[in-house]
């Protein structure tokens, strides 16, 4: 019975987060000033940061970072994508801040791009 116990309270205490599959074209791609990327697809309602084009991007909920230079690296593939109104397929994000539904994201949350191809 202890070992349960303590086996449940481990894994009670941990955070895990979400993972969501997106699609649809580059809608809107940003830069804030805290040199973070902002990006929307148009199957998602609200903007979301992806990245941070000077120093390693980590969100909570997920173990996958994304490096300054992969950063770049995707912007601009993300700005070849909105200029070609391209179909990104499927755009796989992590984190605590995903939500349920890609219609569903709170403004001005942080994830991490695990994943796309287009």
């Amino acid at each position: 019975m202890y070992k349960f116990l303590l086996f449940s309270f481990f894994f009670s205490s941990l955070s895990f987060g979400g993972t969501i599959q997106c699609g649809g074209t580059v809608e809107k791609l940003g830069l804030h000033a805290s040199d973070k990327i902002l990006l929307k697809l148009s199957s998602m309602n609200a903007k979301v940061f992806i990245c941070s084009t000077n120093s390693e991007w980590t969100v909570s909920g997920t173990g996958h970072k994304t490096s300054a230079e992969t950063c770049k690296a995707m912007l601009s593939m993300l700005m070849h994508a909105k200029a070609t109104k391209a179909d990104m397929g499927s755009v796989w994000f992590d984190g605590d801040d995903v939500p349920e539904s890609c219609d569903s994201w709170g403004n001005w949350k942080n994830t991490n791009i695990r994943h796309f191809m287009y």
